[in-house]
């Protein structure tokens, strides 16, 4: 597919490479935003995200590759049009002269004036306008010193809204803010991109503010690009996991729809390889309480475990959570949805190894077996055998096929948790437990 030219793409950087001596910050990036687009920078710290900005700017030079500020190389374009072009607001910056907050919103209009030339009564009214929208209107008088940090930021922003610049970027801006100010600040930041088609970059720390304000998150990762695409398409526990070693469950906003991540623990050994770990993954299905002595006893022995599909409010999900295992999880007493059977597939398909636990089966979560079924052949799966008592199939029938069909298909019976803990070595190429399978599980 041929590229668009021109100001279509205001934002372009091709194959572009940064160096700090030999260290390198970005490696051979290539990214386009498009005009009215509000993207996302996220990553660890020292992924690249300043640098990138910092490039987009013209304050650095890449090593290779090139940069573009509606569609002219930024280096080429002279600064005082480059501020005509394209605002900054910077992570950090401490004023040096207490100016009325007034004065210093006012700077912004400087490369609109010609040599000599005084600010008009619209520079005036303007400036006036973006400090209303930011929410200071009452302080303009006040010194830019005299403010909390979190006032500061926002008379930076309103200095760079006053630029009246078609290309806008911020490096952590909400850095300083209560919870508040945040979600009024990217509140505006959106509606400046989507109302008036400005074109935004924000580095942002919070996945979950860049998820539900961004159109786009672009994922850095050791100066490289990551992932790049919609907060629904791209977030996820292994983003999480591997990126920045954090465990995480994903939900969705019930309201919007919007996903969102709950971290719970950093990861002991860091992100994961993307090959996982040795000792697993290991997906373990179940529901009501029937999973959490398996999953419990899986993770202390130091597999990587993933979970699902389950409920919300599930005494199986709790556990998952309060262990930091990645899992798939639906609305309470709700069938199972495509999205949540495709996010429990595609944790079938990451598992070297899958159990499933003696649960109750109903209509709601029937799915559950049939997403095991295409897996069995390729992949180890060992059913927990289940007590004669009580009852479990509550589908007329529907889920002991499934399980007979599993089992048809080389799922193999374990009789307890410690035997299949030995089975799990042994299938992983692991060595076997010292202590060998308890008693009970060799009489089972």
């Amino acid at each position: 597919m041929s590229e668009t030219r021109g100001p279509a793409v205001p934002l372009r950087m091709r194959d572009v490479t940064v160096r700090y001596g030999e260290l390198a910050a970005l490696r051979d990036l290539s990214l386009d935003v498009r005009a009215g687009e509000f993207v996302a920078l996220a990553g660890p710290n020292g992924s690249g995200k300043t640098t990138l900005l910092r490039v987009l700017l013209g304050f650095l030079s890449p090593a290779s590759g090139r940069a573009e500020l509606l569609g002219e190389d930024i280096e080429r374009i002279p600064i005082r049009e480059r501020a005509r072009r394209v605002a900054w607001v910077p992570q950090e910056e401490s004023p040096r002269d207490d100016v009325p907050i007034f004065e210093y919103v006012l700077y912004g209009r400087h490369s609109h004036l010609g040599r000599l030339e005084s600010e008009s009564s619209r520079d005036r009214a303007l400036a006036m306008e973006m400090l209303a929208s930011v929410g200071l209107a009452d302080r303009a008088g006040d010194g830019i010193l005299s403010i909390s940090g979190g006032e500061r930021q926002r008379a930076i922003l309103a200095r760079a809204l006053a630029q009246e610049a078609p290309v806008l970027l911020l490096d952590e801006p909400t850095s300083h803010l209560d919870i508040g100010h945040q979600l009024d600040l990217l509140e505006r930041v959106r509606s400046l991109s989507h109302d008036r088609g400005v074109t935004v970059v924000a580095a942002l720390h919070d996945l979950n503010l860049a998820a539900r304000f961004a159109d786009r998150i672009v994922v850095l990762s050791h100066g490289r690009l990551y992932a790049d695409g919609t907060p629904s398409s791209i977030l996820s526990e292994e983003l999480l996991a591997r990126v920045w070693g954090v465990a995480a469950d994903l939900r969705r906003d019930p309201r919007t729809g919007a996903p969102y991540l709950l971290p719970h623990r950093v990861l002991p050994s860091g992100p994961p390889p993307t090959n996982g770990f040795a000792a697993g993954p290991v997906h373990v299905v179940g529901g009501g309480g029937a999973a959490s002595p398996t999953l419990r006893r899986l993770v202390d022995e130091g597999f990587v475990v993933s979970a699902g599909a389950l409920h919300l409010l599930d005494t199986d999900t709790e556990t998952a959570e309060a262990l930091g295992v990645p899992s798939a999880v639906e609305i309470p007493f709700a069938p199972l949805g495509p999205e949540v059977r495709a996010r429990h597939r595609e944790l079938l398909g990451a598992a070297r190894a899958i159990v499933v636990t003696a649960f109750a089966v109903g209509p709601s979560n029937l799915a559950n077996l049939e997403d095991v079924v295409p897996f069995v052949d390729r992949t180890p799966t060992f059913v927990l055998e289940r007590p004669a008592a009580p009852p479990w199939d509550f589908t007329a029938g529907a889920a002991t096929r499934l399980v007979d069909e599993i089992r048809s298909g080389g799922g193999r019976s374990v009789a307890s948790v410690d035997e299949l803990v030995d089975r799990l070595r042994v299938a992983l190429g692991l060595p076997r437990s010292s202590a060998g399978p308890s008693p009970a599980a060799a009489t089972g």
